[in-house]
């Protein structure tokens, strides 16, 4: 008897089911059967008058057609589920014939990119890059570069000092000093110690924090000739096979002799313009050989020992290349500036 008015019953609810087309109109049907007054739950609502035998007859009838309405119930939203998503889909369709948005990509900072071409260009001559503190001693700062006391760059007005004894580094060269410190061996040495240093300058052109990168060969007969011809390679592989070099005798106190070196201005090509003050020329670095004292000082005998070493600033020579205008630049993070140079080289 029981099977009969499940069977009937589902006949009737499948029938009412397929006129549904919304959720709303199901939710309707369904408290049509299982709300608080529905016709399933109407079932057992006067149970308490009921026989034990009846009661049993209708429980299992009632349990029987409220799983039977969940599950067409179910079916039923699932169905209209599965169609609001296909029309949705159908609305929404993706052209992928179309070109999609165009991703904005980070590059590398022009500092970085000035201290790898340099790497790469010197270790391709057979350099070795060397690094070091940039927390450095009076000594190795100052005193085994020749710099004796009293010395300009000495001076707190010039530099960083933490106290007595240690200073924010003012240049690479003493990355040199402890490179031919430890060399116990006394082999030939052939560096470049790029890193940051700090003195006391903050204008267009410098910056109290800024670049540099050391260069400093030993071995035995090395002259000038060495020295010149490196720095010219140097000079036309960074900044272009037509760029001229110029020395200028000078003076630091850890080379001897000494030279300023220009190179022909990139704006103008040596005719004179306001950048390069109309003299054709821009300078680009200090060179120079080792003074015999540094060689001492760090355990070479100048008899049989001598080289050439040279310094220059990595945010000057990226000023030139790229034509940046002010050194400041390369410090502000501004978007505006970093994002004009690409990552396609590296």
């Amino acid at each position: 008897m029981e099977d009969e008015k499940i069977v009937k019953l589902k006949e009737e609810l499948e029938s009412s089911l397929d006129l549904v087309k919304t959720s709303n109109d199901l939710v309707t049907l369904k408290a049509k059967y299982l709300g608080k007054t529905g016709i399933v739950t109407e079932l057992t609502k006067n149970m308490k008058d009921l026989s034990q035998e009846e009661k049993v007859s209708v429980g299992k009838y009632a349990s029987a057609a409220r799983n039977l309405c969940n599950e067409l119930f179910d079916k039923k939203n699932n169905e209209l589920e599965q169609e609001l998503l296909n029309k949705k889909l159908e609305k929404e369709t993706i052209d992928i014939t179309l070109p999609g948005n165009k991703l904005k990509r980070g590059s590398l900072h022009p500092f970085n990119k000035m201290v790898m071409e340099i790497e790469d260009l010197f270790v391709s001559m057979g350099y070795d890059v060397a690094d070091g503190p940039e927390l450095e001693t009076d000594e190795y700062c100052f005193q085994r570069l020749n710099i004796p006391l009293g010395h300009p760059v000495r001076d707190t007005q010039d530099s960083f000092y933490i106290n007595d004894e240690y200073l924010l580094r003012t240049q690479t060269s003493s990355v040199q000093a402890r490179v031919m410190e430890a060399n116990t061996e006394k082999t030939p040495i052939r560096i470049i110690c790029p890193g940051k240093t700090y003195r006391r300058d903050d204008d267009a052109t410098h910056s109290h924090q800024f670049g540099q990168v050391e260069g400093l060969v030993i071995d035995k007969g090395i002259t000038m000739a060495d020295l010149k011809g490196t720095l010219e390679i140097m000079a036309k592989k960074m900044l272009g096979e037509k760029t001229k070099v110029r020395f200028r005798p000078s003076f630091f106190p850890f080379t001897e002799p000494s030279v300023e070196v220009d190179v022909s201005c990139f704006k103008c090509n040596g005719k004179g313009c306001s950048l390069c003050k109309n003299t054709g020329w821009i300078e680009l670095l200090g060179a120079g050989m080792v003074h015999p004292n540094v060689l001492k000082a760090n355990g070479y005998d100048p008899e049989k020992y001598n080289g050439f070493a040279f310094g220059m600033g990595i945010d000057r020579l990226a000023m030139m290349k790229y034509g940046i205008t002010d050194i400041r630049y390369m410090y502000t993070d501004d978007i505006r500036f970093l994002k004009q140079f690409d990552r396609e080289e590296y």
